[in-house]
Parts: structure tokens; C-alpha cells; sequence
């Protein structure tokens, strides 16, 4: 699946004008979920570099809610077992113009079947004061502003 990686620079641009046509204004959410230790959950996907929170696009007639419990149980093999709480929301202009990302804190949960479909390279539990070097910087940005109380930035 290192072959998507490859391509996903020059197709990203067409994806984003595909939703863009699709949708006009496009939402994701992401999730912060902490195992006993403090450990933060991320993921990497098949298809572009760096680790991530868990999550995805909210599909039209779902809730931003009942979509970060879909794709953290899709994605990461997690099952929320209490209601996510909303911590931030982000616009991610620079990057895809009419997009935004809320994202959530998942308080409780277990694990679960996955059916990523391919789309995940791996799951991984990390000390967030220690993150894998690959971790994107909006995403260390948004485990600062859940779990160590910073400032969320209004921009992606």
C-alpha cells in the first residue's frame, strides 16, 4: 500500500476539487482517545505520510458525533462507550478551502473489529509528551489543546 503514499501527493488536489464539486463545504472530525496510561491513540494511513488522530469526513445524514464513533471504530478498532465531547473546532482553509475539523474527546471505550478496508498502515498507543517524530504538527497541536489544556488555535 506504499504505492498510495506515492500518489497521494499529486491526487490530492483532484480529490479535494471532487468534494469541493460534491459538497461545497466539507466537515471532519478527529478523536482523542487515551488508554490507562495516558497514552494517546494515532494512526497511519496507506495512502500519506505522518501519524494522525483517528477520524474522517462526516457523511451527509450523520451527525459530527455518530461520525468520529464510526470512524474511530472503523479505523482504530475502538468502540466509544460514552457520548465523544467536543473540545475544539478548526478551519482548514489553507489546506482544502471550505473544510472544517471538530474534534472530540472520547472519555470511555473498548476495543472492537476494524474494517478498515486497507485503508490504515498502523495503530499505535504513544506517550503524548514522547509522539512518534512523524506526528503531523496539527495533530500535536490538537493532543496539546485536549490534554495539556493549551489554547485551541481557530485554524487547522
Amino acid at each position: 500500500m506504499l504505492w498510495r503514499r506515492r500518489i497521494e501527493p499529486f491526487t490530492r488536489p483532484l480529490v479535494y476539487a471532487f468534494f469541493r464539486f460534491k459538497r461545497g463545504l466539507t466537515l471532519g472530525v478527529r478523536a482523542v482517545v487515551t488508554d490507562e496510561a495516558g497514552k494517546v491513540l494515532l494512526l497511519q494511513h496507506t495512502y500519506v505520510h505522518g501519524w494522525y488522530l483517528p477520524g474522517g469526513g462526516v457523511e451527509r445524514g450523520e451527525t459530527a458525533e455518530l461520525a468520529v464513533v464510526r470512524e474511530l471504530q472503523e479505523e482504530a478498532g475502538v468502540r466509544a462507550l460514552s457520548r465523544p465531547r467536543l473540545v475544539s473546532a478548526h478551519s482548514n482553509e489553507v489546506l482544502h478551502p471550505g473544510d472544517h475539523v471538530l474534534v472530540y474527546r472520547i472519555e470511555a471505550w473498548e476495543t472492537c473489529a476494524s474494517n478498515a478496508a486497507g485503508e490504515i498502515h498502523a495503530v499505535g498507543w504513544f506517550d503524548p509528551h514522547d509522539l512518534p517524530e512523524e506526528t503531523t504538527r496539527a495533530t500535536r497541536r490538537r493532543i496539546a489543546e485536549a490534554l495539556h489544556g493549551e489554547e485551541p488555535d481557530a485554524m487547522w
